[in-house]
């Protein structure tokens, strides 16, 4: 299986980094893992509703230009699951024969409404907001532990 992460802006935290490659290399077993960060655009803290959107929406047609396969978006209002669902939800769509997922992870602002409308699935980890970089991390922490799950070996507990 091929999993894209396609996300927004750079990781600028050594420990995020650290964090991210320990999981990318522990999926290396399980699926062929890639990461397409597209720039994020300048947003100043006081912005109108048309300058967020506008801002989405350039982050977005980048996010639309690496996003190939089944896209998921990671968005607030989406289904949430826990990680058996999760697990489930990615072993069916094996089974369907989509061989390559992308997730789609929005910057600060979130993602345009292009991007939700052309995922294929809307996916929430919480009501709550996450710093996108964090997102990265626990994105491919629970990919990986839905592989774990699927091929039922020790991890998930």
């Amino acid at each position: 299986m091929k999993i894209t992460v396609a996300c927004v802006g750079k990781i600028k935290e050594k420990y995020f980094s650290d964090g991210i490659n320990e999981y990318m290399k522990r999926l290396s077993r399980y699926a062929d893992v890639d990461i397409c960060q597209v720039p994020d655009e300048k947003a100043p803290e006081e912005l109108s509703t048309a300058q967020k959107e506008q801002i989405k929406n350039v982050e977005g047609k980048r996010l639309m230009k690496v996003a190939k396969g089944h896209i998921i978006a990671l968005a607030i209002d989406g289904r949430q699951t826990d990680s058996e669902g999760f697990a489930q939800l990615i072993s069916q769509l094996t089974v369907r024969g989509i061989s390559h997922i992308t997730f789609v992870i929005g910057g600060s602002l979130g993602l345009s409404d292009e991007v939700l409308q052309r995922a294929d699935y809307r996916l929430s980890f919480s009501k709550m907001t996450f710093p996108h970089q964090l997102m990265r991390l626990i994105l491919l922490e629970q990919v990986y532990r839905a592989f774990k799950i699927i091929k039922n070996e020790p991890y998930h507990k």
